[in-house]
């Protein structure tokens, strides 16, 4: 069993919350989300918001806030066989409720199939609030190029 490592990011003003499964090798290494290089969410999320795209924790993290932007994960601890959300076993969720009853969310978006199974599975009667299913930033989802990602992730996040 595996417990998530990052604590999420967000503050009173944060309106979108993005939720991913749970973090990868690379990412509990590096103590902070979408650690892994290949891992497309930074270009894409700086690309829909129109800025250089961030390089490190501090200037992520200032991003993310600063956008008004609160990430976490669906999963609080599980069983998972490195990095692939296809192996993850014996979930506990996240209690959303640390951000929800500070931060001024007004959508809930996943990263992925996996997070939105999970999400909607065992979370959403806790929050109901609905989450939109955006396409994974992941390098395993190689059915969609970086532009593809831009385009779809734009048209759901701007919406808010």
């Amino acid at each position: 069993m595996i417990t998530h490592p990052i604590p999420p990011v967000y503050d009173e003003r944060s309106e979108i919350l993005i939720l991913g499964s749970f973090p990868s090798i690379k990412s509990r290494e590096q103590a902070f989300f979408y650690g892994h290089p290949q891992n497309r969410f930074w270009k894409v999320v700086s690309a829909v918001f129109g800025v250089a795209e961030p390089k490190t924790v501090e200037e992520k993290r200032a991003f993310l806030l600063s956008s008004r932007i609160a990430v976490w994960d669906v999963i609080e601890s599980c069983d998972v066989v490195g990095s692939s959300d296809s192996s993850i076993k014996n979930v506990r969720t996240n209690d959303l409720s640390v951000i929800l009853d500070v931060a001024k969310i007004k959508r809930i978006f996943v990263n992925g199939k996996t997070a939105y199974l999970l999400y909607n599975k065992l979370i959403r009667d806790k929050t109901r609030m609905e989450a939109v299913c955006l396409p994974s930033t992941s390098p395993a989802n190689a059915t969609y190029s970086l532009q593809k990602l831009i385009e779809e992730w734009r048209n759901c996040l701007l919406k808010t």
